[in-house]
This record gives C-alpha cells, structure tokens and sequence, in this order.
C-alpha cells in the first residue's frame, strides 16, 4: 500500500503585523507560481493584523510612519493610502497619519483578499491557542507544541513573535510588588485603574508608548508624569516633507568616522533643506549594512552613547501627536523628567520637593484627617492607604508622588516567551548579538554551533540584534517578501523541473502567451475587443489573470486600459502584480511589455521604450494600438505623422493583411490631410471588420476635416445607433456627430444629442471629461448654448484626483477646459500645481493653458489671448486628435472677440474657413464689427 502523500506545510507562529505579511507573500506568491501548500497561523489573538500595536482603538493613536510609507508590498507604495480611499477616507494622502487601529484593519484585509485569492492553492488553517514550545521531527521538519495539547508538525516554522516584552528590572521590588504598578499596558484591562482613577500617573519611558499613554490617560486636573534616563520625548515628524538627498558615498568604518561622516551629512541637510530629517531618512535603506560594519564593541558603545538620541530622531511621531504633546506640556498636564527611579514608598505623605498634581513642592489635596484622596470609580473618593499614592524617589532628589506608574520602557532585548525558552533550552536557538533577540541568518535561526539546521525562520523584532533597524513594517515587509521566496524555492524549483514542455498558447497575431490555454482565451478576447475599440475589455484581462493569477501579459493588459482608457482599474495593484509575475514568469517580448507599460504610467521614458519594443516585436498589435494616436490610446507624445505613418507602414507586413493596422493607417493618413485616401483605407478596414471602432474614427475625422458635415452626421449618425452600440467609446463617436452639428450650426440638434448621449449619467469618468465637457464649452463660445452650462455635473462624475492629478498631459487639457468652463479657480490653479510638478508636456504646456483660462475666467482677455496664441504650435504634443486640440484654438477666438481684438479673430476665422467650409464659422465671421 503506498502511503498518502501529504502536502509541503508552513507555520507561523504569531499573527501580529509580521506574520500577517508573511502570509500575505506566501499566499501571493503562491497564487502566481501556482504552488500548492498548506498554511497553518497559530496565535491566540482574536483578529489577524493587529498584534500588540495595532490593536489599540483609541484614535489619537497614530502611525509615527506617513501613510505612504506602510503599504504590505515593498514594490507598491501606494497600496495602504489606496485602501484608506476605498474605505471611508478619500482624500487621504501618503503623506497623511492613520490610526493604528486602521492599519490593522487594513492589514487583516489584505490578508484576507490574499486567502481568498489563494483558493485551490493555498490551504489556510487559522488555530487561535499559544504555540508553547517546538521540537525537531525525525523527518527533518518541525513540531510546534500547543497550550492546548495540540500539535502542529509543519515542514518550516517562522516565528514571527514581535518584540519581546519589557522585563521590569528598572523597577525596585516594593513597585514591583504593588497593585499601582502596570507593568504590560498593552493587555486588555491593564489600564482600567488608571481610567478610572483620577489620581496623577508616572510613566516610565519617554519614547513613543509613553506618548499615546500620555495622550490615554490626559483628562483635566490629572498631571501626567514621564521619566526616563535622557528625558527625550520622540522628535515630530515635519509637517511637510523637505524633500530628499543621497546618502553619503563614504561612512568611514570605524564608529567615530561613522559618527563624523552622519553628523556632517545632517549639517549639510540643514544647509540644503533647512531641516536635518532628510539626512537621517536617507540613511534608512543602509542602517543595516552599517551596523554590521561596526565591531561588537563599537556597537555596543553606540547603543550606550547614541542609541537614546538615534531612536528619539529616527523613530518620529505624527505631527498632530507631536501637537498635542506640545498643548499639553504648556497647560502642565504633563511633565517630562530625566532620571532614574532609585526608590518607591507606598502611602507616604506629603514632603519636601515632593511633586503632585499642584506642581513641584505643591500641597496634595487632602480627604478627612489629611489622608490624601482622590477621585475613584463613578465619582467615589477613594483613601490612599499602604496601597493608595506612590512616591518616587528619582536620581535627581525629585520625588513623585502618583497614584499609578505605567512601565513605558518598550521591549525587552530577551526573547522570554515559553516558546523561545524551549529553543533557548534545547540549543536550537540562541540569543543575538549584544544579547538582544535571536541569532539568525538572514532570517534563519542558527544553533548553538552557528548552524541552521532546523527549518525555523523569523522576521522582524527578534532580528535586532543582527539588523538593529528591523522593528518597523518598511524593514518587515521587505524581509516577509524575502521570505517567501525561500519558503517556497523549494517547492517551485522540483515543479519547474518536472514539468513537460509543452507548446505555448499564441495570440491572434501569432506571439506566444506564458499562461495555459483558458487564461490566454480570456486574453485573445480583450485583446480583441481593444482593437476593434469594443466594450469590456478589461472583464476579459480581469478573467485571464483570474484563471491565471501569474499571467504577466493580462495584468500589464489591465494596467494599459485602466491608465489609458479610464477603465475600473486600480492601475498600481495591476502594475504590480505584472512586475511580479513577469518576474518569475515571462518570456522577453512579455518583460519588454511589463516595462513599457510600467514606463508609460510612471512617465520615465515610456514613449522611447515602447519604440524599442516595437522594433524588436513588431507584431505586438497592443503595444502598436498604444503608440498611434487614435480613439483608444493617447499614443506617444512627440510622435510626428512622418515617423507615425513609417511606424504602421513597418509593421503592418507581419499583420498580412490585417484590418487593425489598416484602420490605422486611415487614421494617420488624415491626419496628413490626405482625406480621399484616408477614407478609401477606412471603407476597406470596415468591410473586413464592420465593428472596427478604429476605421470609423478615421472616417469620422476625414469627414469633419474636409468639411462635408452633413455627409458625416448622417452616416455617423447611423453607426452609432446599430454597430456603434457595443463601442466603449460610444460617447466619443457621438461627440463626433455633435461636432458636425455645431459646424452646421444646428443649436437644437447639439443641445438635443447632448442631453441623449452626452449628459452626465450617460457618460462619466475621462470620457465625460473629454467629450462631454469639452462639447458644452465650445458650445458655449460660439453662442450654440444658451444660459447656463452644466459643467459642474461633469466634473460631478469625474474623481478629483483626476480632474486636478491627471497622470497624462491629454486628460489635463481637457481637465482644464471642463474648470473653466464651470468657472472653477480654485481648482484650475490645483491642477497648475501638479502639472508643474509633472512630465515635460505638462510643465511646458499644461502650466500655461491653466493660466491662460484662469485669465479667461477672470476676463483678462488680451492675457488669455496672448497665452493662448503662444500655445498653439505645440499643443499637438498633448497627444489627441487635431479635432479635440482645436477647442484651445476656438478658446482663443472667444477671447479675441470679447478683448475688442476683432481684426486678428477675423483672419483666425479666415484660416478655418479655408481649412473647411462650416456654417457656424461663416455666420461668426460675418458678426464681427467691421
């Protein structure tokens, strides 16, 4: 009989922020390679996620690191600030501080997605008892001991634990010994007393537990003590970020040349920035290497010299925490010493420099018979007795009389827990460098012998001592990332082994797809409705990395729509997730694609990289619908209709004949104004491929440019109500249809279509922005709308972000044509801002097109005329149709007329009427006074 093969198992022990991202990569990870395995949590807590600092709900209680800084992923920053927008908070910025409490909400989520994604790879067993101790199996794996008499026999553990706890040897035996002292003020009800008490309270420690104690337990006529050796309080992080520098090249490598060389970097910081924050963030990435330049003694003397004033700079608390603090410090409600705690009386009374409630020396309110009272539970005065107030003997001379004293000293270096003790006992593990946590390799424990040889991991806390920085999720995360990686190699490695070669499936046009066949169907579809310009293209990609969660290509296909064509996307996760996958999976052509589109959303070098690849895979017809201007994708910026046409032309051989690349084709030959052959290519596009959206905007253009609007509505018109039906530009193409009219200056039929198909509801998002907007405005400046425009509805249906963050310079102009038309200053100057912050096109034209409305807004027509006439030769650089461009020319026209300036707004309308003959631009012509 063969026996059943069980499946690989991995355990974590501890459910706090680092087992959680732990479980988050696995799971992931996993999903992608399509790596079955079990995975088994094992922690007592009620909730994933949370552990000791994330569990507490007080909302003054906030991250000490932005935002921006805490997402679960190293490669994708932006997730954390993203979920807070989904979830309640949407104007929420990286820069922002949430609540703990928030973050550990948002890391059970993220967990929680993750397992669910995992499905029918990942097997998850959640076991809410206490891991107790952990042996070796014969078979080489491990077995954790459970409080409840469980075992669980796991093929690699990582003991994810946290920090160790505080041991309390500050502390004399008589407060040890006392019921006023709250040694773990982190465990549930540990600060009922102090609640409901009104007594004074001491903490010990001055570092960031002390600060939301100190912010807990403030109420009036409570005075708030702390204590600690040096009396730093946390420095406050700035309320804006100065900026960014390198780190210095040369650190020395001694700790004296190591001392020498941050302390003339944070000089040069303050020169630089005004501030010494940038310097000391810049060394973050290398305080690991760092610290293993130092000998053990050097390290130990930085820990006794600098340890104190590094962690009260490095390790920052919110702005509004460090406000708080500040308010509470000038109305004396809290009161920060230096010194040690040399001896505690239980009970004693009032004395001489004895500090209270009252201030230093101050008499302490009294009960009946002078025995000191205080306030107790709903109101009761309670007597302090041989277990009531007690007085604190500092180092100084000072003496503190407290009804409570709260040990803040943080954690421990000594892995206490029985867990640890059992590996501590056994050997398996022992303790790290300087005695603080467990001696690892690169995440391994390493034995008495200095030997890894039982699969135990761990992460974060208990890394101290090898890492000295490693407390802090952006240092966890990276480690739980690297940890997956190993915990999985050897499962991934056999698989890829074992497994045949088989023929790849291929797309359309012939390129092999790195997926199985399903997933490649889905993404055959997309592709497919992409280039006929069809709805739902991005269901389709969404299905494809469904079916296969390791499918490069179907996410970077998801990143394109959603960055490009406005689609439900959240572009970072889908980026993300490509570079994950084209990681550990993916031919050339596919990785070349991931960077192209990975370039072209974060605007570095998008459009020379995209090039590239087409030279190379010239049969890719997604990266050649993304490089040619059309309806479905802004193209490439500095594309010029000469290198566009040689472009299509080049590729078009390999297409053998294709529909797409001569739909194309039409679309730049009129561009040219080359009309007749434009629409000669279009109609041959159409008869191989009716549905072919990109045909149709070609001959919707040739129309329009050479004038013959009657012609186009008509036809337009009738495509748009049968094939048209399923376009996912349906709006644009009626736009198309409403532009005729305008020219025919028809003002009952454009007010007619817009309402029909045009009007918010009907359209939302870019493509409202673009068409809808754009439409009521040029409406409005050739007088075919009368009274007010709804462009305030528009911008309705339009997320902020884009609107005044647009990520494309295209979105921007339109952007600024929608706040001007609703008449918004405000805004048009926030969207200024982020263009100067933004690509080339947006600085060089987006900046002053935003001023030039803002003139035209404010009635400065001659300034509005002037900036608008500079714009026009290079307006073509914001990618678009000359069509959609022309709104900046009929903008400039408004303001000539309304500046006086009727001369040089004749000759513009001169220059249009020999572009194309239009109605509405003769009947404007012959109103302009003579």
């Amino acid at each position: 009989m063969i026996p059943a093969r069980t499946r690989h198992t991995v355990a974590i022990v501890g459910a706090g922020a680092a087992g959680t991202l732990t479980a988050i990569q696995l799971c992931e990870t996993a999903t992608r390679r399509r790596t079955p395995f079990d995975l088994v949590l094992v922690d007592p807590a009620p909730e994933v996620g949370r552990g000791t600092a994330y569990a507490t709900p007080d909302p003054r209680h906030r991250l000490n690191v932005p935002a921006g800084g805490m997402s679960c992923y190293p490669d994708e920053p932006g997730h954390f600030t993203r979920w807070l927008c989904r979830h309640g908070e949407p104007t929420v910025t990286g820069a922002d501080f949430a609540t703990r409490y928030r973050f550990g909400a948002y890391l059970a989520d993220t967990l929680g997605q993750a397992i669910v994604r995992a499905q029918g790879v990942v097997g998850v067993r959640r076991l809410r008892v206490r891991a107790e101790s952990c042996t070796g199996a014969p078979d080489g794996r491990v077995e954790l001991h459970l409080a409840d008499g469980g075992r669980v026999t796991a093929d690699s553990a990582v003991l994810a634990t946290g920090p160790a706890g505080s041991t309390g040897d500050w502390a004399p035996p008589a407060l040890r010994a006392s019921a006023r002292f709250v040694a773990a003020p982190w465990v549930p009800g540990a600060l009922d007393g102090p609640r409901a008490d009104g007594a004074d309270v001491l903490l010990v420690g001055t570092g960031l537990t002390a600060v939301d104690l100190a912010l807990t337990l403030d109420r009036p006529g409570r005075t708030v003590h702390a204590v600690s050796r040096n009396g730093l309080l946390p420095q406050p992080h700035a309320l804006t970020p100065a900026g960014t520098m390198p780190a210095p090249e040369d650190l020395g490598s001694s700790l004296a040349e190591l001392r020498r060389a941050v302390y003339r970097h944070i000089s040069r910081a303050v020169r630089t920035h005004g501030d010494w924050r940038p310097a000391l963030d810049s060394l973050r990435p290398h305080t690991a290497k760092l610290w293993h330049s130092l000998t053990p003694d050097e390290r130990a003397q930085f820990l006794k010299e600098e340890g104190a004033r590094w962690n009260t700079h490095r390790h920052r608390m919110a702005p509004a925490t460090a406000e708080s603090l500040t308010r509470r410090r000038t109305a004396r409600r809290l009161r920060v010493y230096a010194g040690r705690i040399v001896g505690v009386k239980v009970g004693e009374g009032e004395g001489e420099g004895v500090v209270g409630a009252g201030g230093e020396g101050a008499a302490v309110r009294s009960g009946p018979g002078g025995v000191p009272a205080r306030p107790g539970p709903a109101g009761v005065p309670v007597r302090s007795g041989q277990d009531g107030i007690l007085t604190v003997s500092l180092s100084d001379g000072r003496r503190i009389r407290a009804g409570w004293v709260i040990d803040c000293t943080g954690p421990g270096p000594r892995l206490d827990a029985p867990l640890w003790r059992s590996l501590f006992d056994s050997g398996a593990a022992v303790p790290g460098p300087l005695g603080m946590g467990v001696a690892t390799g690169d995440g391994r424990l390493l034995d008495a012998r200095g030997r890894a040889e039982r699969p135990l991991f761990t992460l974060g806390a208990p890394r101290r001592g090898e890492l000295w920085e490693t407390t802090a999720i952006p240092e966890i995360r990276v480690q739980a990332a690297a940890l997956a990686e190993e915990l999985l190699a050897p499962l991934t490695r056999p698989a890829r082994a074992a497994r045949r070669p088989r023929r790849r499936p291929v797309d359309a046009h012939g390129l092999a797809l790195s997926t199985h066949a399903e997933a490649a169907a889905a993404y055959r579809t997309g592709l497919d409705r992409v280039l006929k310009v069809r709805a739902a293209a991005e269901d389709s990609f969404e299905r494809a990395v469904t079916l296969d969660p390791g499918f490069a290509l179907g996410h970077a296909a998801l990143a394109l729509v959603g960055h490009e064509c406005g689609a439900d996307v959240d572009v970072p996760r889908a980026l993300a997730d490509a570079q994950r996958s084209a990681h550990e999976r993916a031919d050339e052509r596919e990785r070349s694609f991931v960077d192209v589109v990975t370039r072209r959303i974060h605007g570095d070098d998008g459009d020379g990289a995209l090039l590239r690849h087409l030279e190379a895979h010239p049969a890719d017809a997604l990266a050649l619908a993304t490089a040619v201007p059309t309806i479905a994708f802004s193209g490439i910026n500095d594309l010029d209709d000469a290198y566009a046409l040689r472009l299509v032309e080049r590729t078009s051989p390999v297409y053998d004949g294709h529909w797409f690349p001569t739909s194309l084709l039409a679309f730049l030959r009129q561009e040219e104004g080359r009309y007749g052959e434009a629409g000669e290519l279009a109609h041959r596009a159409l008869a191989a491929e009716p549905a072919s959206g990109h045909a149709v905007h070609a001959l919707a253009h040739v129309h329009y440019e050479s004038g013959a609007h009657k012609t186009g509505r008509d036809w337009l018109d009738g495509w748009v109500s049968g094939q048209g039906r399923g376009a996912v530009h349906r709006a644009h193409f009626s736009w198309h249809v409403a532009l005729h009219e305008l020219a025919l200056d028809d003002t009952a039929a454009v007010r007619k279509r817009w309402f029909a198909q045009l009007a918010p509801g009907r359209v939302t998002g870019v493509r409202a922005l673009v068409d809808s907007g754009s439409l009521l405005w040029r409406a409005r400046l050739s007088g075919s709308w009368r009274g007010r425009i709804p462009a305030a509805d528009v911008l309705g249906t339009v997320a902020q972000e884009v609107v005044e963050r647009p990520a494309t310079a295209f979105t921007a102009l339109h952007a600024a044509v929608a706040l001007a038309a609703a008449g918004d200053l405000a805004a048009l100057r926030r969207l200024r801002d982020h263009a100067a912050g933004a690509d080339a096109v947006q600085r060089e034209i987006i900046v002053p097109l935003c001023e030039a409305f803002a003139a035209l807004v404010e009635e400065r027509f001659h300034d509005a005329a002037r900036g608008l006439d500079a714009l026009l030769p290079d307006l073509r650089r914001v990618g678009g149709s000359a069509a959609q461009r022309e709104v900046v020319e009929e903008t400039l026209l408004y303001a000539l007329v309304a500046g006086g300036r009727c001369d040089a707004a004749r000759r513009l309308l001169d220059a249009r009427l020999d572009r194309q003959q239009a109605p509405r631009d003769r009947r404007m012509l012959a109103g302009l006074p003579a």
